[in-house]
């Protein structure tokens, strides 16, 4: 039997989540194949939303597989691209169709992805989505009338641990957490050190607030070669991935960058967990899901 998500927080020391991408198509078997890959192998499956603004399967369509493929999905839902009418009939439906976690995000800017003349909506943010899912939670929508049913929902949003400076993120953390934010899934982590710090004042922030438990995962990117890592570098921001870092793959033997980049990702999560720096980590592995395995088995965690 699957594990509920929200209990998988509350009951285990380390919790281990990863990202899928839907196709752009219908064939779904790659999809299907990283589901039944990873399902008994991480406690929950992210689906993204449209990412980077590139148009593909639905988050919801995709979680609804995962569900029928025994494993506990988090839906992804951006602002982007759908007024509050239309989020809050996305989270309905996806509750109907047997989906219990929602990840809430602002979502990519549209000039970005493949659809540069699409009109943008962001009728929300995502602290208005956060609020938006408690309001769904307690039965009603967000013009205040009673639904026939309520959600029960876990929410959750994402934080940016290495941005600089650090307080405005840190304002915007403690705005998601009042929303109703009950788990992060931070944007890539290559400093632990800046980690370190940020974890640090984070957790000071909601013990002086008197906040819910609120679980923190650190999210590891798969590095794939060093030009993505200098790309990321220039065209990110909040992530920086250390010099170090980009000359062991440029070190590496040809074609054996990515077995590196799979290195440093089983060797961060390794650390990460031996010192306890969060409650887990959150492994997105882009365009290379199959490689999951062999990150856990890296880290010590097969």
């Amino acid at each position: 039997m699957v594990r509920l998500f929200r209990d998988v927080l509350q009951e285990k020391d380390f919790v281990v989540t990863a990202e899928i991408g839907p196709p752009k198509g219908t064939d779904v078997s790659r999809l299907v194949h990283h589901i039944e890959l990873l399902r008994d192998r991480v406690d929950a499956l992210n689906v993204t939303d449209n990412q980077s603004s590139v148009m593909r399967v639905s988050s919801l369509a995709a979680c609804r597989l995962i569900v029928e493929h025994g494993g506990e999905p988090i839906l992804q839902l951006t602002c982007r691209d759908r007024n509050r009418l239309a989020l809050q009939s996305e989270l309905l439906s996806a509750w109907v169709l047997g989906v219990r976690n929602v990840l809430c995000l602002t979502g990519d800017y549209v000039t970005v992805g493949d659809h540069p003349e699409a009109k943008p909506v962001f009728d929300l943010d995502s602290v208005q989505l956060l609020q938006t899912v408690q309001y769904l939670n307690q039965g009603r929508d967000l013009a205040g009338n009673n639904l026939e049913g309520a959600t029960d929902f876990l929410a959750g949003s994402v934080v940016t641990p290495e941005a600089d400076p650090l307080e405005p993120q840190l304002v915007k953390f403690a705005k998601k957490v009042r929303a109703g934010a009950r788990f992060f899934q931070t944007q890539a982590v290559y400093d632990l050190d800046r980690f370190r710090r940020f974890m640090e004042q984070a957790r000071r922030l909601l013990a002086q607030n008197q906040m819910g438990p609120v679980k923190i995962l650190a999210g590891i990117v798969l590095l794939t070669s060093a030009k993505m890592a200098r790309y990321m570098n220039e065209h990110v921001p909040g992530i920086m991935v250390p010099e170090s870092l980009i000359e062991q793959l440029t070190g590496a033997e040809k074609g054996k960058a990515l077995q590196v980049g799979i290195q440093i990702a089983g060797r961060l999560i390794r650390q990460i967990q031996q010192e306890r720096l969060c409650d887990g980590v959150h492994i997105m592995a882009i365009g290379k899901e199959e490689r999951v395995p062999d990150i856990l088995a890296e880290a010590g965690l097969a």
